[in-house]
């Protein structure tokens, strides 16, 4: 009994161990195989024929071969078809192209069968052509300063196709051009942007290739930009100022947008040595700056500057505010500091700044073509404006210039006292003390009184 069970247990273990070794060999028995997957470049949208290859080895077709096509979307692979191959041991699969490249991953796979072993293919990525695109772009021929311009974009394919992405909008600075801004077109291919435009520019949008499209750049468009006021235009024969000054910058603020400060350190160091020096009857701690807004004869706002005594600067500031709302032109209002010292008037170049058309107030200097005799300006009591149009009778001649003595414009101008200017003047307390003899100057005057001492003759 004993020697029969190990029989039959010896028996079960040659049993387990031959069966392995009898599947191998019904595996081996199997004709290898080699599965291809193949497929042309395509625009989105576009059907591809998959060509799905099944070969033995050697070569030799698979006929009739059960073939499962899979494409990877999102990173998943998902079947796309089952198919059959033919006697060439091929078989053709359509699917569609999508516009993510990702997306754009097949594979097959040979089940197999009782004569041919399963094999699949390697990954394929089929190639996605970029479609041409065009890139249409609309912006206003002009717009006034401080107001939008609105710049469109349509991006489509020539087949009308609308594209979503991103747009750049360029403007050429120079040789060169430089995007302002990214638009992000809609379902429809159209985006838009509004913006102020503060120069004359030119403009143009650029799509950013994509996946499936190619860039592309609109033509240029032009923008004029306009003054938002009435430019002031200069008689027939009237002499232009002899010294040239930039414009000021655009202002940025609405209306007059009056700020009067404290001296600033930067401005400090540009007057000491120029408009302000030793012996002057005010110091630092007795002067305020005003910065205002001011209707340029070019019709632009732009923002000014002056320099003025502390217990005048309310009136002179509430005068230039009046001479803002009143839309009065202001030629340009740069403290005198720019124009340099003059051993002429021991001070600031105020002989520049007239020639210049410069309105401007305080400078530590002598009266124009009289040496020896304090301005009233050195006390930045007194205010000169628009100096060009408005010439001084000095003791030598008018100076900046004879022509405009006798041929005002009333825009610019002023001959007498019911003229509007010197009207809002005197509402503020600023004197026009001279009348025609010095047509540019105002006196100011403190809620107190008079602060410079009152001299002989014209104290320009």
């Amino acid at each position: 009994m004993r020697i029969a069970r190990i029989v039959v247990l010896l028996g079960m273990v040659v049993g387990l161990f031959s069966l392995p070794a009898m599947a191998s060999a019904d595996e081996a028995a199997l004709v290898a195989t080699t599965t291809t997957l193949a497929g042309p470049a395509r625009y989105e949208g576009q059907t591809v024929a998959l060509d799905v290859a099944v070969k033995a080895t050697g070569g030799a077709p698979v006929e009739t071969g059960a073939v499962t096509v899979d494409r990877r979307i999102g990173g998943v692979w998902q079947p796309v078809a089952n198919a059959v191959t033919g006697a060439d041991g091929h078989v053709t699969v359509p699917a569609t192209m999508s516009r993510t490249v990702a997306d754009n991953v097949f594979r097959a796979r040979y089940a197999g069968d009782a004569t041919y072993a399963a094999s699949a293919s390697a990954a394929r990525t089929i190639t996605l052509l970029r479609r041409d695109s065009r890139m249409g772009f609309s912006a206003p021929l002009r717009v006034v300063d401080e107001t939008y311009a609105a710049f469109k974009v349509l991006w489509r394919t020539p087949g009308g196709v609308p594209i979503r992405g991103s747009v750049r909008i360029q403007q050429k600075v120079g040789t060169r051009w430089v995007a302002r801004k990214t638009v992000i077109t809609n379902a429809e291919g159209r985006g838009a942007w509004n913006f102020k435009v503060r120069t004359d520019s030119a403009w143009r949008a650029v799509g950013i290739t994509r996946s499936w499209v190619k860039g592309a750049i609109s033509g240029t468009r032009k923008v004029d930009n306009r003054p938002p006021g009435v430019p002031f235009t200069m008689p027939a024969g009237a002499p232009y100022p002899r010294i040239k000054l930039p414009a000021q910058p655009r202002a940025t603020r609405a209306g007059a947008a009056v700020t009067i400060s404290t001296i600033p350190d930067a401005v400090w160091r540009q007057m000491v040595g120029v408009t302000w020096h030793s012996g002057c009857p005010v110091g630092r701690s007795s002067l305020r700056l005003i910065r205002v807004n001011y209707w340029a004869y070019d019709g632009y706002r732009r923002r000014g500057e002056i320099v003025v005594n502390a217990r005048v600067a309310g009136n002179v500031g509430a005068a230039f505010k009046e001479m803002y709302d009143g839309k009065h032109p202001i030629r340009a209002m740069y403290r005198v500091d720019r124009f340099g010292w003059s051993d002429a008037v021991r001070g600031g170049d105020d002989h520049k700044s007239m020639a210049a058309g410069n309105t401007s107030a305080f400078n530590c200097r002598s009266v124009v073509n009289n040496p020896g005799v304090r301005s009233p300006h050195s006390y930045g009591t007194a205010v000169d404006v628009n100096t060009w149009e408005n010439p001084y009778r000095s003791r030598t001649g008018l100076v900046p210039n004879s022509w405009w003595q006798y041929h005002p414009h009333p825009r610019v101008s002023w001959r007498s006292s019911t003229h509007p200017v010197v009207q809002l003047m005197r509402r503020h307390n600023l004197r026009w003390t001279y009348g025609n003899d010095d047509t540019q100057h105002f006196d100011a005057y403190s809620s107190s009184g008079r602060i410079a001492p009152r001299c002989v003759g014209e104290c320009h």
